[in-house]
């Protein structure tokens, strides 16, 4: 790890620049007002002119905004800066123009970083292909737990600018951060920050897996006490060693095994820290129990291990990890236990949207009738399903996409018995959980992670796992 300098924290000045926002909702609105509300000449651009669309930029017009709806590609004249909503791809003709004429570009989340006070507080940053909004949140409870004023904030629902311009007061926040954010945040420097894993993601947005881990690995930058990686995880490791850090900052891995030296692990049920104690290489403190994270499954553990590592880093009490990892729930659809019927567990994970997610999904039960399917995104499925196969007793494919997985299974899993689902209808998931019920002997679970986007069958993956939960509690209900 290099050494790097964090940049002033001082508000921005923005009385009288020219300022254009591409896209309006989420983001685009409130850093539009923002912008506006500090002496900005706002411009607002946006591909779509949807009746929302109109909606919001007629509450922005009023405000004195200038909004352009249905072209988002011009860059409009007199540009110098531009703020833009985190999913607009880097390849946009307007970010080219912008380039061009030597306008800097920032993400909502690099507005909020330079918007900040002097008494702003630290950031604990978290990022990762999966995972990143459950170890937020166990972060955020961990903190609490140590009576610290904190919030969950960033690509968690509550967005970053409100959280720095709001009225509360906070000693520190949990801040989740996606690839496409970080991305656009090049002056953000977090007092620590953590890379859960890598898989590939988004590369069609990133452009390729060295773009896309390049942006996961910004959220190093600048650390001032502690860049947490997973051991298990190389690639994150190395966005560690290439990171430009302040002097003193330090390397901690978080391991499912045995921890070494400025580590955290597991050692016979028990969460350990073998980092922030005195004399590291003899020392270890226990922080809690395998039990006290809800759900136990190995993954899960692995993101309790990286927010303790956070709060450790922060300063925070053993008590207040084992306190605050018991009194975190976690969101619905995250490997969420539904019922057992007729001593088989059916298990919702809709939100295992990728084949990384569903890999440490399968990985979490010992025998399983595994329902998966849905919108690819570009996917493929053979390493998982090799990985994954001894564990398997029987699959129901489901959506648009099921043929990719079968046709895995028959390349890497040709003994276990599957079955096809051609329909898309309301009626299709009860279908599936029925199939998978024949297919299930007791002792076995029946586990709902597609690997895939939900968005052929269902207008998102709580819809998905809804839909699954209902299905279970009808067979329930006939047993």
């Amino acid at each position: 790890m290099g050494s790097g300098q964090v940049t002033s924290s001082g508000p921005e000045d923005f009385q009288g620049k020219h300022i254009t926002v591409a896209g309006l909702g989420v983001s685009g609105v409130p850093a539009a007002k923002v912008l506006h509300a500090r002496g900005a000449i706002v411009t607002v651009v946006n591909d779509g002119d949807d009746a929302r669309a109109r909606e919001q930029a007629a509450e922005l017009q009023e405000l004195g905004v200038t909004v352009r709806l249905g072209d988002g590609a011009t860059l409009p004249e007199g540009t110098e800066l531009v703020v833009t909503a985190p999913g607009w791809q880097p390849d946009k003709p307007l970010f080219e123009a912008a380039r061009a004429a030597g306008v800097e570009i920032w993400g909502d989340v690099e507005l909020a970083w330079r918007l900040r006070g002097p008494d702003a507080p630290p950031w604990l940053a978290v990022t990762g292909t999966n995972g990143k909004t459950t170890t937020v949140q166990m972060l955020a409870s961990i903190l609490k737990a140590a009576g610290l004023r904190t919030a969950a904030v960033g690509n968690i629902g509550v967005s970053v600018l409100d959280a720095v311009l709001g009225d509360e007061q906070y000693d520190v926040l949990a801040v989740e951060l996606s690839s496409y954010q970080l991305h656009w945040a090049p002056s953000l420097r977090a007092h620590s920050a953590a890379v859960l894993n890598l898989a590939p993601d988004h590369l069609d947005w990133h452009g390729s897996m060295e773009a896309y881990a390049a942006d996961k690995g910004r959220i190093y930058e600048g650390n001032r006490v502690a860049c947490v990686y997973n051991v298990a995880d190389k690639a994150t490791e190395d966005l560690v060693r290439e990171a430009d850090v302040e002097e003193g900052c330090r390397a901690i891995g978080f391991t499912l095994g045995t921890p070494g030296p400025s580590q955290l692990g597991v050692v016979e049920g028990i969460l350990v820290d073998r980092a922030f104690v005195e004399n590291r290489h003899k020392n270890a403190q226990e922080l809690a129990e395998v039990s006290d994270v809800t759900p136990p499954a190995p993954h899960n553990i692995a993101n309790a291990l990286a927010a303790a590592a956070l709060a450790r880093a922060f300063g925070v009490p053993a008590k207040a990890v084992r306190d605050g990892l018991r009194a975190f729930t976690p969101d619905a659809h995250r490997i969420a236990h539904v019922a057992d019927v007729a001593g088989v567990a059916y298990v919702d994970d809709s939100k295992a949207t990728n084949t990384h997610a569903a890999e440490a999904s399968l990985a979490a039960y010992e025998s399983i009738v595994w329902i998966a399917g849905g919108l690819a995104k570009g996917a493929t499925f053979d390493e998982l399903v090799s990985k994954s196969a001894k564990r398997l007793r029987g699959v129901v494919l489901i959506g648009a996409d099921r043929a990719l997985i079968r046709e895995a299974l028959a390349r890497h899993a040709p003994q276990v018995p599957v079955v096809d689902l051609d329909r898309t209808d309301t009626g299709a998931m009860l279908a599936a959980v029925r199939e998978a019920q024949r297919l299930a002997t007791e002792g076995d679970t029946v586990l709902l992670a597609p690997a895939c986007a939900s968005m052929d069958m269902f207008a998102n993956y709580n819809k998905r796992g809804d839909a699954f939960a209902e299905a279970v509690r009808e067979l329930a209900a006939g047993a």
